[in-house]
Parts: structure tokens; sequence; C-alpha cells
């Protein structure tokens, strides 16, 4: 599949094309992803954010791209509500959130007002000016995780043993509250417009992202500096997977539901395959094939509560929405680190590059999206 000028507005049935798209939260990592893709496939796209939270910060390395960009907080109802109402997004891709685990210790209450309250006021905007699709994106931290070792199902029970997690959960809880008192799918299109659904996704990497306190960026900060990387919790497994692996996951439920099929407006996972889990420890090790400079050493101590073992079952995303991951950890961690590493030592940004180079992978392997 050669993508030309033009060939990504073919994807996702070109669905896209034309359609006006809100993204919260567009200054973060997976937003900068998220409306760099939706822009590439012709969309309308507006965003609504704080300011860029870091320095690089991967949106403003975009040069290819013209979106509306508007410096807000989600707990702004009256500001939220008026650039709802002028613009008139078809979807609304909630993204916007306080997104730290060891921050949401230092400040729960912030955590809480932005995950929670946020999510609320982004629900009401939503809901007083009719927009067709709003699709909250939460965390695969919203489970009442027993270590378990196999995944967890969107029906499993949410919980959240520290404040960040337990946000996602009640945001989750939020959804399906709204789902059932204002959005129902049984009064669609009688009583209301709207299909409403949220999305939890692994830990997602890539190019691009230096916030605080995540390994990737953790570890490419250090290199760059010439020191070494400490790291903690070496033997915790998470779903780790390349930032689009996911998006192609939203983007694709997101066409389900401007396209009025209302049987998709449920909770829906995304993450690598069962045998693509790794340890820290192994992440970091991979690493370091990509880039000779990485140095780090392990750092056992505890000091805040995180979880050893986190999987998630996307057996539903893979039957019914047709959604398969493209890259394995091998390649996630080849463009990851080499996104980095091309940016420091020649300037370049390989964001189109690799998106390119992802949609063509998804469609040799036949996934539906990218056919």
């Amino acid at each position: 599949m050669h993508l030309g000028k033009y060939g990504m507005i073919s994807l996702f049935n070109k669905i896209y094309k034309n359609t006006t798209v809100l993204v919260t939260g567009h200054t973060g990592f997976k937003g900068s992803w998220l409306v760099y893709w939706l822009y590439k496939m012709g969309a309308n796209v507006v965003g609504y954010s704080l300011k860029f939270p870091t320095k690089p910060n991967h949106l403003e390395l975009l040069k290819d791209i013209e979106i509306i960009s508007i410096i807000g907080d989600i707990r702004d109802l009256k500001k939220l509500d008026n650039v709802i109402a002028k613009y008139n997004p078809d979807i609304v891709f909630h993204l916007a959130a306080q997104p730290l685990v060891r921050y949401s210790y230092q400040d729960p209450i912030l955590t809480y007002e932005t995950n929670v309250i946020g999510t609320l006021k982004v629900f009401e905007a939503c809901k007083k000016n009719n927009v067709k699709a709003i699709i909250n994106i939460t965390s695969d931290k919203c489970y009442e995780n027993k270590e378990w070792i196999w995944g967890y199902k969107e029906t499993d029970r949410l919980g959240g043993y520290d404040p960040y997690s337990s946000s996602k959960a009640c945001s989750e809880i939020l959804t399906s509250s709204y789902r059932n008192s204002y959005f129902n799918i049984k009064d669609y299109k009688k009583t209301h417009i709207t299909l409403l659904a949220s999305c939890r996704a692994g830990n997602v990497i890539g190019g691009g992202d230096w916030a605080e306190d995540r390994l990737i960026p953790d570890i490419i900060k250090a290199t760059y500096n010439n020191k070494k990387i400490y790291i903690r919790s070496p033997k915790s497994i998470r779903p780790w997977q390349h930032v689009l692996e996911p998006l192609s996951g939203y983007l694709l439920l997101g066409q389900k539901l401007l396209e009025e099929k209302k049987e998709f407006a449920y909770a829906w996972n995304f993450a690598p395959e069962k045998n693509e889990i790794f340890n820290v420890e192994e992440i970091v090790k991979k690493t370091t094939k990509y880039w000779d400079k990485i140095d780090y050493k392990i750092d056992n101590k505890k000091d805040l509560h995180e979880a050893n073992l986190l999987n998630l079952d996307c057996s539903k995303a893979n039957f019914y929405l047709k959604w398969n991951a493209a890259w394995g950890i091998e390649k996630t961690i080849q463009k990851t680190i080499c996104w980095y590493k091309d940016f420091y030592i020649n300037n370049k940004v390989n964001t189109y590059k690799d998106l390119q180079e992802y949609i063509n992978d998804a469609n040799s392997k036949g996934i539906s999206w990218a056919n």
C-alpha cells in the first residue's frame, strides 16, 4: 500500500475526511499523535488543552499540520461549552487528564478534579451541544488489580489502589452512568443523538514523549545528558505498545460511532498480543540495542505502591472491531528509540515516517482499518 499525498484519507472508510474532530489534551503525547493522524486523513481538527506540558513538545515540532489549537482547562465549563458550540464537532476524543501515578500521590485533589470532574464537564458540554460521538480515553489501571496472570476484560471489576488509578475507575463509572442516563442506546435517535464509548489502553511508548516519571522519556533524557538512569520496579510487567496501536483502536471505534453503529458504544481494551508482555528490565535491555549510549542501573527500593503485574484482554476488540496490533515489541522499541536518536543527533522528526510505516505494516497484515 503506497501512501501518496492524500493516501491516508482512505483509511477508516474515509470517515474522517472533512469531519470536525475535537481532541482534548492535544498538547500531550498521545493527543499530539492523534491530531497529527487525524489531520493527515483530512479531518478538521480542533484541539483543547492546557499549554504545552513539556519542552521540547511533540506538537510544537509538527510543522506539517494546521489545526485549531485552543489553550483551555477542561474544568472551565463555560469556555469548554463555548468552544464546542462554536466549532460543532462531530466527535470528541477526550484525552485530557492528569496522567501520572506518582504525581497523583502528591496532588490527589488536582487528579480527581481533572480526571473525574473535568470528564463530567466534557460530557455536559457535549450533551448540551448534541455531539454525535464521544470517546473517553481512560487507562488500563482503572481495573481493581489483583495481580492476576491473565488479562482483565471489560466486564471485570473497576477499582484502583492509588489516586490516579481510582480516578480513572471513577471516570469509567461516570461514563457508564451517562450512557445509561442520558445517552442510552435504547433511546438513540429518539431522545438523543449521542453515542458514548470508553477506551482502556496499556503503557504507550513512542517518539515525542518528554513527560516526567515515565520509563522511556526518563531513559532518553538521561542518555541525552550523558547520565545513568536508575530503573525502579524492574520486574513489574506492563502491556507495552507503540502509541499508534491504541490510536488505531480509538479511530476505528470512532468510525463505528460516526457510522451510527450503536452496538459499539461501550468500553474497549486495546493492548498488545498475549505473547508480547515484558517486564521493565526486559524493556530497558531492549532499548540498549538501538542506542549504545543508554546506561542504566537497577534500583530495587520502593517508596510508593505500584502494581507488579498488569495485563489486558483484547478479545472483544479483536472479535467485534477486527482490531489487532500491527507491531510487536521489537519494532515498537526500535521505532521509539530511533525516533529520539534521530531527533537529538540529526534534528529530524520521524513522526510522519513512523505513521506511514505503521499503516503500511497494518495493511500488509490485513488489519481491517488499513485496507
